[in-house]
């Protein structure tokens, strides 16, 4: 379908002329041997943004913060993060599977969190029970609809976790739009955690791949561990080139997309069904509790007219904002959605 929008999520953009013509022109050597150039000058380029030493080029953002979880978790020991984190939730028991991790989860909320919760979780060392090695948090959080940690919550947890000798990492694999919404300096965000990892393939439109950062011995180690998950890959500087390219021109472009996810919902709120005060970066959850149509119903109305949208369980929609979905779309996407909400009311 010519005029199809596809707002189920921000990874199925493609490439725009200008990152397949820097990817066509790459630099590109072996990355296992390290000498891949375009890689080696991207990994720098995302350690210095967030602060860090050092980073490692991954295939998937499912890896990174892998990698992340068992440079600070030994086997054995445990992760807390909540309930609908990412790491947990949607990497299909691989801190388990793969790193020998036992987690533990506060109850999701919301994209905010006590620190005062999880402080009261942490288990020190001893013979009786797991201790607890690390926090992990998600900015901004995927199931809670692209929402942003406060800067203030991060501080106190940080505090939280010092006191309690453990360590922190950020699933960021859409902290530029945290960095973009909330005005706060991706270094800023860097320091409050041990690792981080950052996904190029969502907001910011590469085609694959993303970033774990930490210090040069943690990441030595991701290294390690990256090729005996199998994320060991050669002339890589392909898609490297894309995630650079993404980094100069598409960061600061993501405020159009939040700008065309708060429209979405100011023109679905009239049903009941969407509150923009809750969007703060590029989704939209829809809650059709209080509607006849349920999500799977709405979804697949939706696609016999060109517009592809996400159920998240029965009563849940996710609309996605990205940058392949220009105002033309948004205006589309709320005809749809309007006619079906209005046939269903």
């Amino acid at each position: 379908m010519a005029d199809l929008v596809d707002i189920r999520s921000d990874t199925v953009t493609r490439p725009t002329p200008g990152m397949r013509a820097a990817m066509a022109e790459a630099a590109v050597g072996d990355d296992v041997y390290g000498e891949d150039p375009t890689v080696n000058a991207l990994e720098a380029r995302v350690a210095s943004l967030l602060g860090h030493e050092a980073a490692l080029f991954t295939p998937t953002g499912s890896m990174a913060n892998q990698l992340a979880v068992q440079v600070l978790v030994p086997p054995g020991e445990e992760l807390l993060c909540d309930a609908d984190a990412h790491v947990v939730t949607y990497e299909i028991g691989a801190a388990a599977a793969i790193g020998g991790i036992s987690t533990r989860t506060w109850p999701a909320s919301g994209p905010d969190l006590d620190p005062d919760l999880v402080a009261g979780m942490i288990r020190p060392a001893g013979v009786h029970a797991v201790q607890t090695r690390a926090i992990a948090v998600e900015q901004t959080h995927n199931r809670w609809g692209g929402g942003v940690l406060p800067l203030s919550t991060l501080e106190r947890l940080r505090a939280v976790a010092d006191q309690a000798g453990v360590l922190m990492h950020c699933d960021g694999a859409r902290i530029w739009h945290a960095h973009v919404a909330a005005g706060v300096p991706l270094s800023t965000y860097g320091a409050l955690f041990d690792t981080v990892s950052v996904c190029l393939s969502k907001g910011l439109g590469a085609p694959v791949g993303s970033l774990v950062v930490s210090t040069a011995e943690r990441i030595e180690r991701a290294r390690f561990l990256r090729k005996r998950m199998g994320g060991g890959m050669r002339q890589v500087g392909i898609l490297a080139a894309a995630g650079d390219y993404a980094l100069t021109h598409h960061i600061q472009r993501l405020a159009d997309d939040h700008a065309r996810a708060r429209r979405l919902a100011e023109a679905l709120a009239p049903f009941g069904v969407a509150d923009p005060a809750r969007v703060h970066s590029n989704m939209v959850v829809l809650d059709l509790s209080s509607s006849t149509v349920d999500a799977m119903e709405l979804a697949a109305a939706a696609q016999e007219q060109g517009v592809l949208v996400s159920p998240l369980g029965a009563r849940l929609v996710r609309l996605v904002t990205h940058l392949d979905v220009d105002d033309d779309a948004i205006d589309r996407a709320v005809e749809v959605l309007k006619g079906i909400l209005s046939a269903g009311a």
